[in-house]
């Protein structure tokens, strides 16, 4: 199985930081059965069921991954382990090296629904924050607090700034994760308090936001960018520290990825049309077979 993420988009729409020249295949995590091995990676066997990070070719039926970047799973279904790196990843790496997420903190979370969203509203919650979830839908905000959001904004209907400060006890926020970027990030960090920490994870929206910077000096915040994949590769340690965290709390039962949907490899736009119509909560997920 392989996960399907919103960069997989943005690079066959030649959009994403990284450019990689066409044709390629798209695809940045998967979990399978290992046929073949190098014969330098003694710890990983053949036949064992593991998942992977790759930079591209992740949607295939076979995929060359390196050894420092697989993981063995145990018994974990492969559509979970699969759609399980890349969301809990990034939002972990935000919220332990980037945010610093302390116990008490409020934190507000917007695409709250979506992959890397969803898991941070989860994360957020084990953590030990107080997770405020904004999202479209009333359904999607129902799902949100099924992860552990303790209140949720319905940000079609309702004043994201105003209601995440009344949500806040009128001090605002002490954390924005945003992954959604476009029209709704001013608002949000306005809604956040002193000193707030504003995660830029991504711009699911659209347009890549413009805040106005006089307002990171009014409310001494701090803008902090999240490149978890660049960060994987500079602190492999701490990323595979990250994962092993994880892995752990899946088996503990603290935190349960969702899976929206399941499409086969050859139906992969309509996939693609889950993610870019907003319609996925939780991971979209590819079959194989």
């Amino acid at each position: 199985a392989a996960g399907v993420n919103f960069p997989d988009i943005l690079l066959v729409e030649g959009k994403y930081q990284m450019k990689p020249p066409f044709p390629f295949i798209p695809g940045s995590e998967a979990a399978g059965i290992i046929t073949e091995l190098a014969d330098d990676v003694p710890h990983l066997k053949v036949g064992m069921r593991v998942g992977c990070m790759v930079q591209l070719g992740g949607f295939a039926t076979e995929v060359v991954a390196h050894k420092s970047t697989v993981y063995p799973i145990g018994d974990m279904p492969f559509d979970v382990a699969a759609g399980m790196a890349l969301v809990y990843g990034t939002s972990y790496h935000a919220l332990k090296q980037r945010a610093r997420l302390q116990p008490g903190e409020k934190m507000l979370v917007l695409g709250a629904a979506g992959g890397v969203g969803l898991a941070a509203v989860e994360l957020g919650k084990v953590m030990g924050a107080e997770v405020i979830a904004a999202a479209s839908t009333a359904e999607k905000l129902e799902v949100c607090k099924q992860y552990g959001a303790a209140h949720g904004i319905n940000y079609t209907s309702e004043d994201l700034k105003a209601r995440a400060k009344e949500l806040s006890g009128g001090k605002g926020v002490n954390v924005v994760y945003d992954p959604v970027g476009d029209k709704f990030a001013e608002p949000a960090f306005r809604s956040m308090d002193w000193m707030g920490r504003y995660l830029v994870v991504g711009f699911a929206a659209g347009d890549i936001s413009k805040l106005p910077l006089n307002l990171a000096l009014l409310k001494s915040a701090d803008i902090r960018g999240v490149f978890w994949g660049t960060w994987t590769m500079r602190d492999h340690k701490g990323h595979m520290e990250n994962m092993g965290e994880l892995l752990n709390w899946v088996k503990e039962g603290k935190i349960n990825p969702r899976v929206s949907s399941h499409h086969k490899l050859e139906n992969f736009s309509e996939a693609f049309d889950e993610l870019t119509s907003r319609k996925a909560i939780g991971k979209v997920i590819l079959t194989m077979k």
